[in-house]
């Protein structure tokens, strides 16, 4: 009778305590392990907006390039209206830059205006901004200075015939600012872009 006591007293489950310990216990490391699910959710979500406003930068410089490249007739705009965008014009620095689309036959603009990079396949008449609204360019005031602005230079634009022995060569500078969730990234991209067709 007495060995049967004993059993019984061994056999008996977990203290009403020892209950409220381990799901106390579990549900600590279920709100922890939430708060790390739900931050690495948020800051992936972040990474793919930042890399989807990057794209949009790497496809309009791209863009430029490839209509550039394949454009001739460069005008260097150094003042905005121009109201001769056809003749071929070089200068080191200007807000613009008009070519002659070698497929359409058409005026093709490039400007930098008010923070936006605006193209136009018309000479100018309709412009469409090709940057998101989180990317600002640098264009004039006191952050535009010592080189740190946005813009076009042209070199050799001028016909051989007019004494100018150099191929056309465009350099393209984009600086700037990404703003997003209010922290501004700066950033400075440049490249150069050279006439495909024999200079004539």
């Amino acid at each position: 009778m007495m060995r049967h006591r004993i059993k019984n007293k061994y056999q008996a489950g977990f203290t009403l305590i020892e209950m409220m310990i381990s799901i106390t216990v579990f549900l600590v490391i279920v709100v922890a392990g939430m708060g790390a699910v739900l931050q690495a959710n948020a800051l992936h979500q972040q990474s793919s907006e930042m890399r989807s406003i990057l794209d949009n930068l790497s496809f309009m410089m791209d863009d430029m390039s490839r209509n550039l490249r394949t454009g001739s007739n460069y005008h260097c705009i150094t003042s905005l209206p121009d109201g001769n965008m056809t003749t071929a014009k070089s200068c080191s620095s200007g807000p613009g830059i008009a070519f002659t689309d070698v497929k359409s036959g058409a005026t093709f603009v490039y400007t930098i205006q008010s923070g936006n990079v605006m193209r136009s396949t018309d000479g100018g008449v309709n412009s469409v901004p090709l940057n998101s609204s989180e990317i600002k360019f640098n264009t004039s005031g006191p952050s535009c200075t010592s080189g740190n602005c946005s813009g076009f230079s042209v070199l050799g634009a001028e016909s051989p015939a007019q004494g100018d022995k150099q191929q056309p060569l465009v350099i393209v500078r984009l600086v700037g600012t990404i703003t997003y969730h209010s922290n501004a990234v700066p950033f400075s991209l440049q490249t150069s872009v050279s006439q495909r067709l024999i200079d004539q």
